[in-house]
């Protein structure tokens, strides 16, 4: 919003300087954005009178002008072609320094002399009609042109919230500084004006819920030739709008002082009468702009029996609009709905005067005052004779006053600070607050309960009452205070890692982070959970983020696919992230609330794919397989100290057959590991190679308390032993085999060769096995080691049917 300082004080004129009226304006809520002069320096320019207007005798479009300044009369040449004897003029005297740089001097022009200039409005700097001189409505000859127009001024736009829509206009503006300075408010309102014809038009409110009162005036016989007086183009141009002609700027001016959009018709154009409908699908409408519209079902219209003439609380259509060769006018003046005319001004794109104000909320109780206001300042420019005012009223369809309620024990809460309740009484009632009832409680102090002015809509909850009375008694007044809080260590289990430092572990292992939606596409969460239940969302922002995820895959794929479509030659992804599946059906209730019960699972999920490792100078580049993954997930399961971790066969139809594996802890399954199948790759369009895995999240950040053993000190002896056993015995079995049988004497087993050749039979394998052994508490001779050997090779052969190479 912006406006004239200089207006604004005969509305209100408080006892302080420019600056700290800005300064209270932005406390209030209504933040200052720009501050800027309404005029540039002019010195040297005063008020002239044209006395005498002759032709040039070079002939061609010059007059040579008498002009009286005050001090004297002077010849000056002017080619302005409103120049004429009696116009009262601004004249630049000779060395004035005017915009742009010009200087003014005595001058020969077509050899008459010329010592000054009568000056446009241009070239002044106070608008942009150039097409002839500045006329003024009065003023003394050799007056300050500056002093004459009140030029020391300034225009100040104020950037405001949505919810403020009622300081969208001098009066809202005069309404809170009166607030905070404890001033009357000046209004200019217009008394009635007696209707001279009884030429009307009717109404008829087709869609009362879009448009429930719709005020129209009928006024015949005015003289578009006229102009608006100067100082209201004055204060139009000074608010950010330009006179286009005296209909247009009578409406722009009312709309600016009280805020209520208006708009007129050119009643000869109208047909029979005005129907405020939503629009028929189809209809078109040219606007004032020229710009064709198709309008829909949804979009509320002014029309008449011939069609539409213009989009409700937006714009005028171009046929009925005002011309110059119009003499009779319709002028309207309506409350529409704030939702319909966003929802119509969004979908065309016209942002207006009027829809930045219907959106935000027009006082409903305005229009009446409103249309009396323009009819006065009509007549007085351009007269005419004014028929009644012809209202269409359903008033059941009509914002109803907010009724809300402030408790002084929650006003105290939320402002930090006492407040003394007459002290809230007089604040309530210089915001025009009407109180309904205050009563005083026990538990809530004094309970005030108001009903909101009409033009306050912003006003619903108790905290808009609090904000109110906290803005108004001023935010600076309300004392700082540190907060006083006990602050208790959080609890941390003992017995599990925290989020960040499963993370750094991961980052370590040469992993990095990733953090994706958990919004994906349905398609690639069928692929990737096929068989799954999933959980659609009811709004979805896009059709490819329509579900829930269930696990963590389809975002780890997408960005891989990302970082291959630009590339990348290896990646190393994981994510530690919620996802989401059915609830499990019970016997006992659940309180899930609204929508479809559901469980939020803690997975932890990553992928590997490309080269094992950088580019480098010192060695070939290898892809990454099943055990460089493998092994990585081992070295993390060592970190969390899970209980018996083992890898085995799984059938999992997302993984490729031949290398896959569930991931065991005790038994029972936390994870699963192993490379996409191809089948499934090649569906989402990745590059071959892609492993992935899955751990349950309580699972990896799970952390037993470790129990400290005591490091023997006496040395170790290592056995190797080569074993044929079938292909169907695996590595885990013979280490839990060899483990059993010789329980802690066993240091360590290493399994450091597999062994398959055309000189074993084809169903049996070769393993070669290191054994570490060390005594607790003395040195192991070869004859126990070999006691334990023996011991170790009876197990193997009863148990696995292992043979000795």
């Amino acid at each position: 919003m912006k406006f004239s300082e200089a207006w604004l004080r005969e509305w209100v004129d408080p006892d302080i300087d420019c600056q700290t009226l800005l300064d209270q304006l932005t406390m209030a809520g209504l933040e200052v954005e720009i501050v800027e002069s309404v005029a540039p320096p002019l010195p040297n320019v005063v008020v002239g009178r044209i006395e005498v207007c002759d032709g040039h005798p070079g002939g061609g479009h010059l007059s040579i002008c008498q002009v009286a300044d005050g001090a004297g009369s002077r010849q000056i040449v002017c080619g302005a072609p409103n120049a004429r004897a009696g116009l009262l003029s601004a004249l630049a005297l000779p060395g004035s320094e005017l915009p742009g740089g010009i200087t003014v001097k005595e001058a020969q022009i077509r050899g008459v002399a010329s010592a000054g200039m009568l000056c446009s409005a241009a070239e002044l700097g106070l608008g942009d009609d150039a097409a002839g001189i500045l006329e003024l409505d009065g003023g003394t000859c050799g007056t300050a042109l500056a002093e004459t127009l009140a030029l020391d001024d300034v225009s100040i736009e104020v950037k405001l919230t949505p919810n403020r829509g009622d300081c969208l206009s001098l009066r809202g503006l005069a309404r809170e500084v009166g607030v905070l300075n404890g001033l009357p408010v000046r209004h200019q309102d217009s008394p009635p004006t007696a209707a001279e014809t009884e030429a009307a038009f009717p109404v008829t409110l087709a869609d009362p819920t879009g448009c429930p009162r719709y005020l129209g005036r009928v006024i015949k016989g005015i003289d578009l030739s006229a102009q608006a007086p100067l100082w209201m183009k004055e204060r139009l141009r000074r608010c950010g709008l330009r006179s286009i002609n005296a209909v247009v700027d009578v409406t722009n001016y009312v709309m600016l002082e009280l805020g209520q959009p208006m708009h007129a018709f050119d009643l000869n154009a109208l047909s029979k009468r005005i129907i405020v409908r939503r629009a028929d699908r189809g209809e078109t409408l040219k606007m004032l702009d020229g710009r064709p519209i198709s309008l829909g079902s949804s979009d509320l219209v002014i029309a008449d029996e011939a069609g539409p003439v213009a989009i409700a609380g937006v714009m005028g259509g171009e046929r009925s609009g005002v011309q110059a060769t119009t003499q009779d006018v319709f002028l309207e003046c309506a409350w529409f709905d704030p939702l319909t005319v966003a929802e119509t001004a969004r979908r065309f794109g016209l942002h207006t005067d009027a829809s930045h104000r219907y959106e935000r909320g027009v006082d409903h109780q305005l229009q009446r005052k409103a249309t009396e206001r323009a009819t006065a300042l009509l007549l007085a420019i351009t007269g005419g004779r004014a028929g009644p005012v012809e209202e269409a009223l359903v008033a059941e369809c009509l914002p109803s006053a907010a009724v809300v309620s402030l408790r002084q024990r929650r006003l105290h809460q939320l402002a930090g600070m006492a407040m003394d309740a007459d002290e809230v009484d007089a604040l309530l009632a210089r915001l025009d607050f009407h109180l309904r009832d205050r009563r005083e409680t026990d538990d809530d102090g004094v309970v005030w309960t108001i009903a909101a002015p009409s033009h306050r809509f912003d006003i619903g909850i108790e905290a808009d009452l609090v904000e109110e009375v906290c803005r108004i008694h001023g935010y600076d007044n309300i004392p700082s205070q540190t907060p006083k809080a006990a602050l208790h260590p959080r609890h941390k289990p003992l017995e599990q890692s925290g989020e960040r430092e499963l993370k750094a572990q991961l980052a370590a292992l040469g992993f990095q982070e990733v953090i994706t939606y958990s919004f994906v596409d349905p398609a690639r969460q069928a692929l990737l959970d096929p068989g799954g239940e999933v959980l659609a969302l009811a709004n979805p922002m896009s059709s490819d983020q329509s579900v829930m995820r269930a696990n963590l895959l389809p975002g780890l794929v997408e960005s891989l696919r990302f970082n291959q479509n630009r590339q990348q030659r290896r990646a190393q992804l994981f994510e530690l992230g919620l996802c989401f599946r059915p609830a499990q059906r019970s016997a006992e209730p659940r309180n899930e609330g609204p929508g479809q019960p559901l469980d939020q699972v803690l997975l932890l999920g990553g992928l590997m794919w490309g080269e094992r490792a950088p580019e480098s100078w010192h060695g070939e580049p290898v892809a990454a397989d099943f055990f460089d993954l493998k092994g990585a997930i081992e070295r993390l399961l060592e970190w969390t100290g899970a209980k018996n971790p083992k890898f085995a066969p799984s059938n999992d139809p997302v993984l490729h057959p031949g290398q896959q594996a569930s991931l065991l802890s005790e038994g029972r399954p936390i994870g699963r590991i192993g490379r996409l199948h191809p089948r499934i790759e090649s569906k989402l369009e990745l590059a071959s190679g892609v492993l992935v895995f899955e751990v349950e999240g309580d699972a990896a950040l799970s952390r037993p308390l470790r129990r400290f053993v005591e490091i023997p000190n006496t040395p170790r002896a290592r056995r190797d032993l080569a074993l044929l056993v079938d292909e169907s015995v695996t590595a885990d079995s013979v280490r839990e085999t060899l483990s059993k049988a010789l329980g802690a004497t066993l240091r360590d087993l290493t399994l450091f060769d597999v062994y398959r050749s055309k000189h074993i039979d084809s169903n049996k394998k070769s393993l070669a096995v290191g054994l570490t052994f060390q005594g607790a508490s003395s040195t192991l001779t070869d004859q126990d080691i070999a006691v334990w050997m023996s011991r170790g090779i009876e197990a193997l052969q009863s148990e696995l049917g292992a043979q000795l190479r």
